[in-house]
């Protein structure tokens, strides 16, 4: 390829071949700022009703608000006097009872808002609700945990494109559904001779060519690196059929391997349940209940649970009072699930919803969510959490 022409067809190709809006951000393994840690982040999108999924079985309230929707108190899966599971969370109930499962009520932030993607900007960045960042908490957590690196190999999603929340200013996350497949992508021939064109192009001083030379030879490398890792350690645990809990035993496999990588992003959908709530948000509560618990079993067998700490949130919750299509709609603050072998407060964190004093018929927010992120970044994952989240806020008794 001796012309700018043929240098366009190869990069035109090359891109279409990868599948993917932008170019994985590489990472070397001579980079790497291994802690041990490991934190999992499970995003529950559409906005899970909380109350239903940790049930106030003792609360009236919560009864006259939802005649058809409210779980019968015989069917809750009982945790406390006042507070009880989806019956369909069978998994998380065993975690609990083994001290493995914190349960934080009420969890938000000041002025919410319902709308799916700008709450869920909001949660991906960890701005004010009148704020609009362009980078993540967990990208900025990057940006800041490797100064002068290359691109640290630190957060991985498993998906086959990135989330806000992993996107920083000098460094994104790499984003795979299976390693095998990322590193066979990887491989194909217009992306290795673009490749070895722009190596070409770089020794004859085009400069230009630099940034692009660089990016793909480490997308290259870290695709083989993830790829050679995953081999070392493959589940014989039965999980769930479904593409969640596959992968979370994707995310297993990797951190029983060894991998050098700080942060795993999953993602489960389905969760605005406007209409007929009960079948569907039930459904979903098993798919994550039983593959957490699988991916817990598989951690917990191979010594790796002390090491590693997972986080599930959800945009926003749902309002109080069901609507008149069984279903309910979109409210404000939630319930968060911490899951762990080295937590300090298992059980409920804190009180229940007050369904009393109720903000514009939602759940008030107890806890700003950027608490949880600020203990995450400074307790587990050992970083500024100011730097971070370019603001203090106070730390809790978490990890």
């Amino acid at each position: 390829m001796n012309t700018r022409r043929d240098f366009i067809k190869y990069s035109a190709l090359a891109s279409a071949s990868l599948m993917m809006p932008n170019f994985l951000k590489g990472l070397g393994q001579q980079n790497l700022h291994h802690q041990g840690k490991k934190l999992i982040i499970i995003q529950l999108s559409g906005g899970n009703d909380g109350l239903n999924s940790c049930v106030p079985y003792r609360n009236d309230i919560y009864y006259r608000s939802r005649m058809q929707l409210g779980i019968p108190q015989n069917k809750v899966l009982k945790l406390s006097d006042e507070m009880g599971l989806n019956p369909a969370m069978t998994g998380l109930r065993n975690l609990y009872e083994q001290g493995l499962l914190s349960i934080l009520n009420s969890v938000g932030y000041p002025n919410p808002n319902r709308s799916h993607f700008r709450a869920m900007d909001i949660w991906h960045t960890g701005s004010h609700s009148d704020e609009y960042w362009e980078t993540g908490w967990l990208g900025r957590y990057m940006d800041n945990s490797c100064v002068g690196c290359a691109e640290p190999h630190k957060v991985l999603e498993v998906d086959d494109t990135l989330s806000l929340a992993v996107k920083g200013n000098q460094a994104k996350a790499l984003a795979l559904s299976d390693p095998a497949r990322l590193y066979k992508t990887t491989q194909d021939k217009y992306l290795r001779d673009l490749v070895a064109a722009s190596q070409e192009h770089k020794q004859k001083g085009r400069s230009d060519l630099d940034y692009l030379y660089k990016t793909m030879a480490e997308t290259m490398e870290s695709a083989e690196y993830v790829y050679e890792t995953s081999k070392v350690y493959k589940s014989r645990l039965s999980y769930p059929n479904g593409r969640f809990a596959k992968q979370l035993k994707t995310v297993a496999e990797l951190i029983c391997s060894g991998i050098d990588s700080s942060v795993f992003y999953v993602s489960l959908a389905g969760f605005d349940t406007h209409v007929h709530q009960k079948g569907q948000q039930e459904r979903l509560l098993t798919q994550y209940s039983e593959a957490v618990a699988a991916l817990v079993k598989d951690l917990k067998q191979n010594r790796r649970l002390e090491e590693t700490l997972i986080m599930t949130f959800s945009e926003f919750g749902r309002r109080v009072a069901q609507n008149a299509s069984g279903g309910t709609d979109h409210g404000k603050a939630n319930n968060l699930f911490l899951i762990g072998g080295k937590l300090q407060q298992a059980g409920m964190y804190n009180e229940a919803p007050n369904l009393a004093q109720l903000d514009d018929g939602d759940v008030r927010w107890q806890i700003d969510f950027r608490q949880v992120y600020a203990t995450l970044l400074h307790d587990w994952l050992g970083v500024d959490d100011e730097e971070v989240l370019g603001r203090a806020f106070t730390r809790l008794a978490l990890v």
